[in-house]
């Protein structure tokens, strides 16, 4: 059986904003001037905080895929114009 999900509802001001409920920015270690992705999958809207534990995840994961000889290709073309 899957374990049950805790979930809080939450009300858009004006201007769209939201506050996330301090359980989740503590579980997600969001502090203030977190930044985070944002985007559309389906009818969902999802918010992928950006923290130090997301970086480290990252790390490495373009190893061996050219993209940074790829990025420092784009970066001189950049300076030539």
């Amino acid at each position: 059986m899957a374990d049950a999900q805790k979930a809080d509802t939450v009300q858009f001001t004006v201007k769209g904003q939201v506050v996330i409920p301090r359980w989740l920015r503590k579980e997600f270690e969001i502090e203030e001037g977190t930044r985070a992705v944002v985007y559309q999958d389906g009818d969902r809207i999802v918010l992928k905080p950006m923290t130090a534990k997301r970086y480290d995840a990252l790390q490495g994961c373009l190893k061996g895929s050219g993209a940074l000889k790829a990025m420092a290709a784009h970066r001189k073309k950049e300076k030539e114009l």
